[in-house]
């Protein structure tokens, strides 16, 4: 099943907590920690958790939320290929590297993660540090996020738009400049499917 954001946002801080915290948190911590107002609205968030089989059911016979430790919480080994600058386009350059993405942020094709640098994307959600899934694509719709090779040299991460002539490669951010090129002057190289990130 597909998770929104703001369950996505749980199971990360779940991920980091089982590092950092002694002991699992409470469906109060939780709220304080993330910035809930309503424990319901949270139990909501949790039960859908379980059903995608990420966390045990929570049934108060322990404290605090867990994470599954069974198949369903199984995570992929998929590339690291490096940084790739969310302002200007810089080379994404590739590393000896994986890194464990857990199985619902991947898409039906082969994928590789990228971090974000920079702030141009920011209101798209995708902060400096973000760690980024990329499906690997050579083809996007209008308006998906991707990662855009430029005049074959330098790769950008953008959300695109094509015209017949031309590719637009928007930032979100209204302190960045709209990029214009011809159509044979750009390469989708992927497009975001998932994003992680850490709160430390």
């Amino acid at each position: 099943m597909n998770l929104t954001r703001r369950q996505q946002d749980i199971y990360e801080f779940l991920l980091d907590a089982e590092n950092r915290w002694a002991d699992p948190p409470t469906l109060d911590e939780l709220c304080d920690a993330l910035g809930l107002r309503s424990r319901g609205s949270l139990h909501k968030h949790i039960q859908a958790l379980v059903e995608a089989e990420l966390i045990e059911p929570f049934h108060g016979k322990h404290r605090g939320v867990r994470l599954r430790t069974t198949q369903g919480a199984a995570e992929n080994a998929v590339p690291y290929l490096g940084k790739i600058v969310a302002g200007v386009a810089v080379q994404a350059f590739e590393v000896p590297e994986t890194i464990e993405v857990p199985g619902f942020m991947l898409g039906s094709q082969s994928c590789f993660v990228l971090q974000a640098k920079g702030d141009s994307m920011i209101d798209a959600g995708i902060l400096d540090g973000d760690l980024l899934v990329i499906e690997r694509r050579s083809t996007a719709s209008n308006h998906d996020i991707v990662v855009a090779l430029v005049k074959g040299e330098e790769s950008t991460l953008k959300r695109i738009e094509q015209t017949p002539g031309e590719v637009v490669l928007h930032p979100e951010n209204p302190a960045f400049e709209v990029q214009r090129y011809a159509s044979d002057e750009v390469q989708v190289q992927g497009v975001v499917v998932g994003q992680m990130r850490t709160y430390r």
